[in-house]
């Protein structure tokens, strides 16, 4: 189900919730968290797919603030929409369409349409992310915070600002979309022969903010020199190419040459085909809304691991061992 509410308040837009809530059945019952996506005009269905599918999982209440064109100078004005039943898979959205001074302080818009004593969680999907997440209006009542650099038109200087102003809380689906890259390489070093790693490379498109995290990641882990090898988009494929994990036996290397499957090499072994697929919107929506807490390791990867790491376009660039 669907209704419009051109022209409202957020007030009204409350009341028709409790509405529905009362003639349709719909409950707030079992919604674990309230997620709040911020989000240009014209951006947003993806964005609302994605919760929709997640909230299977994770049942929860999605406010959706979407920024229409105009600016703050803009005449002022909200329109909302809310989407229960088979429109809102397990969740309840309510998109809020603001225009003008409106959306100048997103807090104050969505505070009465929060679940009570429901976590927030904030996700900017888009280009349009605050200065410092954590000072913003919405992050300052959420308890996770979720970027995405590769979505930014400069990935690598979002990463760096990213490192720069990090708090606890804070998260990125640039590091999401390591999960499987770290458990298929720490599953291989988990095996035979155990001896320790001397050096390491990894190699991904100068514009795959994952491939930078991937690097610092095992430079803290390893506490070995890691290489980093980027190349242009035009002379190869998206995301990270590959892991080369150099010791005294031989080289341990896990290779995507193709869509979805990686290819690991040991010595003494066996080449396999691993599924290491990329990981869609959903997917990682649905990993970063499993855990609430701050991700401390991330926080250090972003803060220790990742300025040691010197890159260059179409080259190569060398990190020194973690502290």
């Amino acid at each position: 189900m669907i209704v419009d509410l051109p022209g409202t308040t957020v007030a009204k837009v409350s009341r028709e919730l409790v509405r529905l809530r009362a003639e349709g059945g719909v409950v707030a019952l079992g919604r674990v968290l309230t997620l709040v996506i911020s989000t240009a005009g014209g951006a947003e269905e993806e964005a609302i797919s994605a919760a929709n599918d997640a909230s299977r999982e994770h049942p929860m209440r999605v406010l959706v603030v979407v920024h229409e064109p105009g600016g703050p100078t803009a005449a002022p004005r909200l329109d909302a929409q809310i989407r229960v039943g088979g429109d809102a898979g397990a969740s309840e959205v309510v998109v809020l369409r603001v225009a003008g001074p409106v959306g100048a302080d997103e807090e104050s818009l969505i505070t009465g349409l929060l679940l009570p004593d429901a976590p927030v969680v904030a996700w900017w999907p888009g280009a349009a992310v605050p200065d410092v997440v954590a000072a913003s209006p919405l992050g300052r009542i959420a308890q996770r915070r979720i970027t995405d650099a590769s979505a930014q038109p400069d990935p690598q200087r979002a990463l760096e600002h990213l490192a720069a102003t990090y708090r606890p809380g804070d998260s990125d689906f640039a590091w999401t979309r390591l999960t499987l890259w770290r458990a298929v390489l720490a599953a291989a070093l988990d095996q035979p022969p155990y001896e320790p790693i001397e050096a390491v490379e990894v190699s991904g498109a100068a514009d795959s903010p994952s491939t930078e995290l991937l690097a610092a990641w095992l430079r803290l882990a390893l506490d070995v020199p890691v290489t980093v090898v980027l190349s242009d988009r035009s002379t190869g494929s998206s995301g990270i190419h590959g892991v080369r994990l150099r010791r005294a036996s031989g080289t341990v290397d896990l290779e995507r040459a193709v869509p979805d499957v990686a290819t690991l090499s040991q010595p003494g072994q066996p080449t396999q085909d691993v599924s290491l697929p990329r990981r869609s919107l959903r997917d990682c929506l649905a990993e970063e809304l499993r855990r609430l807490d701050p991700d401390d390791l991330l926080g250090q990867v972003l803060t220790e691991g990742l300025p040691g790491l010197d890159r260059g376009l179409a080259g190569t660039a060398t990190a020194t061992g973690g502290s």
